[in-house]
């Protein structure tokens, strides 16, 4: 499934070129962003890492995209702490547009991807992003960033070991799912045990550590049923499946990707079950669900075409 992410959007009055001078200029960045200093030029292909006051690294990666004054997109591993520098690194994206005639405001949109196995990053920079922008607006605009920032309540999402447990056990799964052929051979029968017990220890941690309505529930019984269906366990398999799909009808959090990945589910059990008509129409309406996200759609297009599909062309 998609990986999680967290998207941000704000308006600054000033230009596109002032605005990539904030994110780019090392001088100007140590002003908003903590404090941090970015060291090794910018450009395409080129490694670069933020360095606090200590000296010590604090985030590390390369640029994958460097166009001046529009685009920014750098991969993105947070070395600071022990658990987030465990976790595999993500991507964050800048990018500026005008936003009136003569250029004095720009809208900047900031990605932080790929963080769907990066728990701990991702509880992280949930809110320090939103006081980076809010600071590097101000700056920009009235000359003097915001400073230090206390946050006293708690992250949205906690970080604690269910979740941590949950996100390695989610990732080790994939590791064997891949490994599964169109006919369902690939694993023996200590592998194949194991395939399945990874999926419901990365369920049962996810039900602990799951935020109240968060679609964590519903991703899980939906790899639960991928599982179990591989490798050939169709009734657990089936039933994991109509879970999935009441569970993300009953999320107010669920994504438009989770409704086309419950349908996906949902086709991939009735295939499964020897119903192919059924299979068919299920599978075409999982294509047909509107998704958003340029980046989203892609994964669940390339979800549809791959996989054991029971018969099902």
């Amino acid at each position: 499934m998609p990986a999680a992410k967290h998207v941000y959007e704000t308006f600054v009055r000033a230009t596109p070129a002032e605005v990539w001078a904030a994110i780019t200029d090392p001088e100007f960045i140590a002003r908003h962003f903590h404090g941090a200093r970015r060291e090794g030029e910018l450009r395409s292909d080129g490694p670069y890492r933020f360095v606090a006051d200590d000296g010590s690294v604090a985030v590390e990666g390369e640029v994958e995209v460097f166009e001046p004054g529009r685009r920014l997109l750098l991969t993105w591993h947070t070395v600071f702490d022990t658990a987030m520098a465990e976790e595999p690194p993500g991507r964050v994206e800048w990018v500026l547009t005008p936003a009136n005639d003569d250029e004095t405001i720009t809208r900047v949109r900031l990605r932080h991807l790929d963080l769907g196995l990066s728990p701990a990053t991702s509880a992280d920079v949930e809110r320090s992003w939103v006081v980076v922008l809010d600071s590097m607006k101000s700056l920009l605009e009235t000359g003097t960033g915001l400073g230090p920032i206390t946050l006293d309540d708690e992250p949205s999402e906690p970080i604690d070991d269910h979740r941590r447990l949950a996100a390695t056990a989610n990732n080790s799964t994939w590791e064997l799912l891949e490994r599964i052929a169109d006919d369902g051979g690939g694993l023996d029968d200590d592998e194949t045990a194991d395939l399945l017990e990874r999926a419901w220890a990365a369920a049962y941690h996810w039900r602990r550590a799951a935020p109240p309505d968060g679609p964590q529930p519903h991703r899980a019984a939906w790899l639960v049923a991928r599982a179990h269906l591989f490798v050939g366990d169709v009734r657990v398999g089936a039933r994991m499946a109509r879970r999935c799909g009441d569970l993300t009808r009953a999320c107010p959090t669920a994504a438009d990707f989770d409704q086309a990945y419950a349908l996906e589910i949902a086709a991939r059990a009735e295939a499964a079950q020897g119903h192919l008509e059924v299979a068919a129409r299920l599978r075409a309406e999982a294509a047909q669900v509107p998704i958003a996200d340029d980046q989203d759609r892609e994964i669940v297009e390339i979800d549809l075409a791959s996989g054991r599909w029971f018969g099902l062309d």
